[in-house]
């Protein structure tokens, strides 16, 4: 179990700043969501803390460890990873070669487990049992998403950080995606969630951030994020809601 912490946190892509003084935790076991709109600075965050970007300044931390600054491949070793917008996956490649990379990327922490951690990610996506085989490319854009989220799962995270889960899914699909996310946490994964789906996020969230302009605007329980008012008017709307969804099967 594991605590990642940010501390006045500034960071961007180069020299551009898109991250101002941004300080948040997660505690162990806890589904914290990130909400915010386009251009929030969202998806920068969760790169600087996987490592993708440096920070321009402030501290990152897991437990008592600085983590900030480190390669992904380091951060990786640690326990974080990121399953990025956009799914990433290698579509050239075998589902069952992109699960083995995800286990991979562990390095030695996953060690024997690689075996259990591919029957856990098949038991809760079973859709992709059948297409081990298969070229990943040749996956519906559902079976995709549920690749990617299979494929960081084979890391053994720490702590899983999952980039706008939902996009471009059909409604059917992101419920499915959103009750995996809800047994993960049942079973004590800690989860740092991006995703403007936000009335949803906000219903499985123990905890929220609200990132506006690169700063944390407002922070509290989901409940008390729910609650308020600016958030109402901003995100749970009528567009805030379910209405943005996509049509991948």
């Amino acid at each position: 179990m594991s605590t990642l912490t940010v501390r006045r946190l500034d960071g961007g892509h180069g020299a551009t700043r898109a991250l101002t003084d941004v300080s948040l935790e997660v505690r162990p076991g806890e589904l914290v969501a990130l909400i915010g709109g386009n251009g929030a600075g969202k998806t920068t965050l969760l790169k600087t803390i996987a490592g993708v970007l440096r920070p321009h300044a402030g501290s990152i931390r897991l437990d008592d460890e600085e983590i900030g600054g480190r390669p992904p491949w380091w951060v990786a070793r640690r326990g974080i990873t990121l399953v990025p917008e956009g799914r990433g996956i290698f579509g050239d490649q075998t589902v069952r070669d992109n699960l083995a990379l995800g286990a991979h990327a562990a390095g030695a922490r996953a060690g024997d487990a690689a075996g259990d951690r591919m029957e856990r990610a098949l038991g809760l996506f079973p859709a992709l049992r059948a297409r081990l085989s298969d070229p990943a490319g040749s996956l519906s854009g559902g079976q995709q998403q549920m690749l990617a989220l299979a494929r960081g799962l084979m890391a053994g995270p720490r702590v899983l950080l999952l980039d706008e889960p939902s996009l471009g899914l059909a409604p059917l699909l992101v419920r499915e995606i959103f009750d995996t996310l809800a047994r993960l946490r049942a079973d004590g994964l800690t989860i740092v969630l991006v995703e403007q789906m936000a009335a949803q996020a906000l219903a499985l969230a123990d905890r929220a951030y609200v990132l506006a302009s690169g700063r944390i605007t407002v922070a509290g329980t989901a409940a008390e994020v729910r609650a308020d008012p600016g958030v109402i008017q901003a995100y749970l709307g009528r567009a805030g809601g379910a209405a943005r969804g996509g049509s991948a099967p």
